[in-house]
């Protein structure tokens, strides 16, 4: 093996268009939270629609971090990051874009270590091919998401139900938090101080899936990107500015102390 040849080389197809490639590759903040076993922080210098600049933390190496430089070749369908100071300088990692359908497009990655003492380069390239089948799985986990959120907003809800019943108070107190589906739009029920909330369940900056995330406090945060909302305003509580849609209106009758949930 010369300087000149790749360590390792990585290859997959993924259920994703080109358009959510070039967004994942662009999308800097989902770093240390969608793939937080890898980085631990991400500081932005510059971005542009061709590439970002920027620093990384990194696991296991307190206080350091990696610059690292990508730059996106969009008529040759590939994108290169390379490590620019830090731990891994002088690592550059190319990735070749095979489109295969609209939402199909396969992956050639190329790792480039010349840092590498002499007879370690296997080793190396083994770990970053280990590391690459992670992240792809989550990224790609990411896309799909992202695609389904896209589409969706574009259907029409088809069976034009604006309320559902959730059964009596006392029979819904053991099944929350419970995720329902009401129109075309999902919520998350959830008691809080005794009373009930019904956010919704999609970040409003990328989409992101709120239905799962556990909640901190009165908050709950985006797995993808960190951005954090009050459930029970829908305010967000980290100064991004944004808001959750409107949540659900929870109604309990005085009577029969039945719940049910009405779109606003």
């Amino acid at each position: 093996m010369t300087s000149a040849d790749p360590a390792a080389i990585y290859e997959r197809e993924l259920d994703a268009s080109l358009d959510r490639i070039w967004e994942n590759v662009l999308d800097w903040e989902h770093l240390p939270f969608l793939h937080s076993q890898s980085f631990t922080s991400v500081k932005m210098h510059s971005i542009d629609a061709d590439g970002w600049h920027g620093e990384v933390g990194v696991p296991g190496v307190e206080g350091e971090v990696a610059e690292i430089d990508v730059r996106i070749d969009r008529s040759n369908l590939c994108y290169t990051t390379a490590t620019v100071a830090g731990p891994g300088v002088g690592t550059s990692i190319v990735t070749q874009l095979f489109p295969r359908g609209p939402r199909q497009t396969g992956i050639r990655v190329e790792f480039y270590v010349p840092w590498a003492p002499a007879g370690t380069e296997d080793a190396i390239g083994d770990f970053y091919r280990t590391l690459y089948v992670q992240l792809w799985d989550q990224d790609q986990a990411m896309m799909a998401e992202r695609q389904r959120v896209l589409d969706a907003s574009t259907a029409r809800a088809i069976d034009g139900v604006r309320s559902l019943s959730l059964g009596s108070m006392r029979d819904l107190a053991g099944r929350l938090p419970m995720v329902v589906e009401l129109g075309d739009r999902r919520f998350r029920v959830v008691s809080m101080g005794g009373q009930l909330f019904a956010h919704d369940t999609l970040c409003p900056h990328l989409g992101g899936p709120l239905h799962e995330t556990p909640l901190e406090g009165c908050e709950i945060v985006c797995p993808w990107h960190g951005y954090r909302f009050d459930v029970r305003t829908g305010q967000s509580t980290d100064g991004n500015n944004l808001r959750l849609r409107p949540a659900a209106v929870v109604e309990i009758d005085a009577c029969s102390a039945e719940v049910r949930l009405r779109l606003p």
